[in-house]
């Protein structure tokens, strides 16, 4: 039994189409986010548009019990919030680790449609390059 179908036999078709609904979106809207960063003129909007993004997924996914979903999700809320708190643009290897976020989003959201497991989170993405210099 995949994702999918746990979520069928646990909570209403119409939560959990809703939720697919937005997810699909948010991830869609990640990449351009992400690469919006490097951008001092749309810098300050995307950072605060990807941490509501990463807000409102942890808070859905911790309601339908999505685990892994709701947890990385909490955790780049808060590298979000530490990002918002710095008064320079990101490097790229903060990029990249962004951009490997929203690959591992992407791959969730195909778990989904395939109704396949969850796809475990890769180590690499738990080390926050602008925090280990």
């Amino acid at each position: 039994m995949g994702i999918r179908s746990d979520l069928d036999s646990n909570f209403d078709f119409e939560i959990i189409d809703e939720f697919l609904d937005h997810y699909s979106m948010m991830v869609d809207s990640m990449e351009v986010m992400i690469t919006d960063l490097e951008k001092p003129s749309k810098y300050k909007r995307s950072v605060d548009e990807l941490f509501r993004v990463f807000h409102n997924i942890k808070s859905a996914s911790g309601y339908l019990k999505i685990l892994p979903m709701s947890k990385l999700a909490a955790f780049v809320e808060d590298a979000l919030e530490q990002l918002r708190q710095m008064d320079e643009l990101p490097d790229e290897g903060t990029v990249s680790w962004l951009l490997a976020i929203s690959d591992m989003f992407a791959q969730w959201q195909d778990d989904l449609k395939l109704d396949n497991e969850l796809s475990h989170i890769k180590y690499s993405l738990l080390k926050i390059p602008y925090l280990e210099k």
